[in-house]
């Protein structure tokens, strides 16, 4: 069976030669003080990566709490910005002007420096405005806002589209809801062939299915909690054609 326990200091190799933090502590749906303590407490039990977005309205809290951090006692590793990776994402594909404006919005509304991670949250908008928030993504990455660029919820189709257009830069990374009750192997299959790496949120399907026959039985049979057994087996689903980097946002 494939790895069933993922050390937070672990990271995941992207198609550029960059890497990224292999687990991210997602900040959806938290705002404000739990934001911020959600992350400082995150930082302090080891994780190094936060995946926050546009649409989740924390982006100032997350990076509040990661400068707090590294400036605090409880670094005890002496740790720097650059070991530190932080994401976000594009609220909405439209012309390259507006998503390039909104790139600049959220690098500093973070107050980090620099966003090392930066998405299309969705394929929402057609053909055109993806393609052209894709530049501005681009650019951005040219310019030192951000350092990796990748793509959220996009299909197959959305993704060949891209490649098509023959961009600059190729997305590193495809963040998708996949787990052993969503597999979508279509999608994992195209991103093996193109060096794409899945980035799955939602791994532990929101703590919803922990107490599903199956997932119990296997569970019992490898020895382990319904909570670690479900990132195995989603290691295992992408490790089935070939091995294939991952990296999650539970």
């Amino acid at each position: 069976m494939a790895q069933n326990t993922f050390p937070l200091a672990s990271r995941t190799k992207l198609a550029n030669g960059l890497s990224m933090p292999t687990i991210h502590l997602g900040v959806y749906l938290t705002s404000g003080k739990e934001t911020y303590q959600a992350v400082r407490w995150a930082l302090e039990a080891g994780y190094r990566g936060v995946d926050s977005a546009q649409m989740y309205h924390n982006e100032k809290e997350s990076g509040k709490a990661v400068l707090d951090f590294l400036s605090s006692q409880d670094n005890v590793n002496s740790l720097k910005r650059e070991d530190i990776h932080f994401t976000s994402k594009l609220a909405s594909n439209s012309s390259y002007d507006t998503a390039r404006k909104a790139i600049k919005r959220s690098v500093k509304e973070c107050g980090l420096g620099y966003i090392d991670l930066f998405l299309l949250h969705s394929p929402y908008g057609g053909k055109n405005a993806r393609l052209e928030s894709w530049r501005a993504v681009e650019d951005a990455i040219n310019d030192g806002e951000v350092k990796i660029g990748g793509v959220s919820n996009y299909g197959v189709k959305h993704l060949q589209e891209l490649l098509d257009s023959r961009p600059r830069i190729a997305p590193m990374v495809n963040q998708i809801e996949v787990h052993p009750f969503n597999t979508r192997t279509d999608i994992t299959s195209f991103c093996q062939q193109h060096n794409i790496v899945i980035e799955a949120y939602a791994p532990l399907v929101r703590a919803l299915k922990m107490k599903h026959p199956t997932i119990v039985a296997l569970s019992k049979k490898y020895s382990c909690t319904p909570v670690s057994f479900l990132p195995s087996a989603l290691q295992f689903i992408l490790l089935v054609e070939k091995p294939m980097p991952v990296a999650g946002v539970p």
